[in-house]
C-alpha cells in the first residue's frame, strides 16, 4: 500500500523524525539523570498499574475507561489511571518509605502545545517529610534536566529562567495581591468555605470578566490563568505555595493557617511543571472530599466515577507523607529547546484528524 499524499504529517515521516529526533535524544538524557538523582538519595522506583478501580477523583479530570473479562465472563469496568497516586500511597502503607516512578498516564479532553492524552508522569514520595523538603527536590530536577541537556538557561514563547537559581517561594494569596490586586483569603473561612460572590465582585473590579454560572473554582482559576500563571517563574523558577483548602482535595490543612492547605506547584516560564502536597492521611475527611468532587462532576459533565475503597481503607495506615507529581515531558520540552509536547514523545497518540482520515 502507498504512503499517504500527506505523510509528512506522521511522526514516522523520516523528515519529520530527523527534526524531532535532537530532542528525543535530550529525553534519554533527562530519563537517565532523574533516575540517577533520586537513586542517589535513596529512593527505590516502582512500576504501578495503569488499570485502576477508579481513575481519580478530580471533577474536571477526564478517564479512558475499559472492560476487564474473567475466564467465566464475568465483567467489570476499569479505567487508566490518570495518575499512579493512589498505587503509589499503598506502597506507603506497604511500608516503602521514600519512592519515585516514571508512570504513563491517560487524560481525555487534553490535546495542545503542553497537553497529551498520553503522557509520562514522574511521581514520589518521602514518608516522614515535610512538604517543603518537596521544594528543594524540584530545584534540582530543574537544575540536573538542564545539565544533562546542556542547557544554560531555559526558554518557552519569548520567556527564560535560569533552571539552576534559586527557586522563589512565593504564597497564593501573595501572587493574587501582587499580580491581581486581590485579597484572596478575605473570600475563604476557616472550615474550608469560599465565599463566590466576594471572590468574583474582586475579579470583576480587577478587570477579569466573570460569568453568571462561574463557580468560586472558575473565577479563581481565571484569575490565575489570565493574571498570575505567566508571571510566575520568569528569570528563576517559582514555587507557588499555600494553595486555599477547597483547592487541594489531597493535601491537609497548614498548620500555620486552616484556610490553605500543604499544596504547591512549580513554575518555570510561566509553565506549570509540578503539583506537590503535605499528603491528606485522613480517610473520612478524604472520603467527603472525593465525594464533593464527584458531586461537582455529576453537576458538570453528568457522569461520576467509583471511589477506590481500597485506596481509602490504605490511607487509614499510610504514615505522613510529602509527595509530588511532575510533568516529565513538559520537563523535557523546556530543558531541550522544543516546541511542543509532541517533539519529545517519540511515538505521539494519532489525533482525531488523523484517525478521521484513517477510517
Amino acid at each position: 500500500m502507498d504512503a499517504p499524499a500527506d505523510a509528512a504529517s506522521f511522526f514516522w515521516d523520516p523528515g519529520r523524525h530527523a527534526d524531532r529526533r535532537p530532542f528525543l535524544l535530550g529525553r534519554g538524557a533527562v530519563t537517565d539523570a532523574v533516575r540517577a538523582q533520586f537513586r542517589a538519595s535513596g529512593f527505590v522506583e516502582v512500576e504501578t498499574a495503569s488499570l485502576q478501580v477508579s481513575p481519580g477523583n478530580e471533577a474536571h479530570l477526564h478517564a479512558f475507561r475499559t472492560t476487564i473479562t474473567a475466564h467465566d465472563g464475568r465483567a467489570a469496568t476499569l479505567y487508566l489511571h490518570t495518575s499512579p497516586e493512589f498505587a503509589c500511597k499503598k506502597l506507603l502503607a506497604a511500608g516503602e518509605t521514600k519512592l519515585f516512578t516514571l508512570s504513563r498516564v491517560w487524560r481525555d479532553r487534553e490535546r495542545g502545545p503542553l497537553h497529551h492524552p498520553e503522557f509520562t508522569m514522574l511521581e514520589w514520595y518521602r514518608a516522614g517529610a515535610p512538604y517543603e523538603a518537596l521544594f528543594a527536590d524540584c530545584a534540582a530536577l530543574l537544575a540536573a534536566a538542564a545539565d544533562a541537556t546542556g542547557a544554560r538557561v531555559i526558554t518557552w514563547r519569548g520567556t527564560t529562567c535560569d533552571p539552576r537559581a534559586e527557586p522563589e517561594i512565593v504564597t497564593v494569596a501573595d501572587a493574587f495581591t501582587r499580580h491581581a490586586g486581590i485579597d484572596l483569603l478575605a473570600t475563604v473561612d476557616e472550615a474550608g468555605g469560599s465565599d463566590r460572590e466576594a471572590l468574583a465582585a474582586r475579579a470583576n473590579a480587577a478587570g477579569i470578566r466573570v460569568a453568571a454560572d462561574d463557580t468560586w473554582t472558575d473565577v479563581f482559576s481565571k484569575v490565575l490563568v489570565e493574571r498570575i500563571e505567566p508571571r510566575l517563574g520568569i528569570g528563576r523558577p517559582t514555587i507557588l505555595c499555600e494553595y486555599p483548602l477547597c483547592e487541594a482535595a489531597l493535601a491537609r490543612a497548614s498548620a500555620r493557617d486552616p484556610r490553605v492547605a500543604e499544596r504547591f506547584e512549580l513554575y518555570a516560564c510561566g509553565v506549570e511543571l509540578a503539583n506537590g502536597f503535605g499528603e491528606l492521611t485522613d480517610a473520612a475527611e478524604q472520603r467527603r472530599r472525593f465525594e464533593s468532587e464527584m458531586d461537582e462532576k455529576a453537576r458538570v459533565y453528568g457522569e461520576r466515577y467509583p471511589l477506590d475503597e481500597d485506596f481509602l481503607a490504605a490511607l487509614a495506615r499510610m504514615p505522613e507523607a510529602a509527595g509530588c507529581a511532575l510533568g516529565f515531558d513538559r520537563l523535557c520540552v523546556l530543558a531541550t529547546g522544543a516546541q511542543r509536547i509532541e517533539d519529545v514523545l517519540w511515538t505521539p497518540v494519532p489525533d482525531l484528524d488523523t484517525i478521521s482520515e484513517a477510517s
